[in-house]
């Protein structure tokens, strides 16, 4: 049984910085892509960031270009999620994500349909 727990959370100023974690358990993390998706009050979830197993390929969504990077340690099957400059806007709940798979079936990695493997989630809010 696969499980993800997401850490790192809080409230932080616009501007301001946090790290959220994602530990893995329940297969070999390595082998294996890895996502992140949000979800404000009130929207849809939407994709963050998303890595490959190698680490050699990240992805992330326009809203976060150069603010958010996504990164692995595989030694401690844990994902991060860095997240600079942050805005109000950025308030949400961030969930991390897994496939069955070692990869997304058709390369889709900003699709939630393609994961099948979410944590709790941990709650982000930005104030202004």
């Amino acid at each position: 049984q696969v499980q993800l727990v997401e850490s790192g959370g809080g409230l932080v100023q616009a501007g301001g910085s946090l790290r959220l974690s994602c530990s893995a358990s329940g297969r070999t993390f390595s082998s294996y892509a890895m996502g992140w998706f949000r979800q404000a009050p009130g929207k849809e979830r939407e994709f963050v960031a998303a890595i490959r197993w190698s680490g050699g390929n990240t992805y992330s969504a326009d809203s976060v270009k150069g603010r958010f990077t996504i990164s692995r340690d595989n030694a401690k099957n844990t994902v991060y999620l860095q997240m600079n400059s942050l805005k109000p806007e950025d308030t949400a709940v961030y969930y991390c994500a897994a496939p069955y798979g070692s990869s997304w079936p058709r390369g889709r990695y900003w699709d939630e349909s393609q994961y099948d493997y979410w944590g709790q989630g941990t709650q982000v809010t930005v104030s202004s």
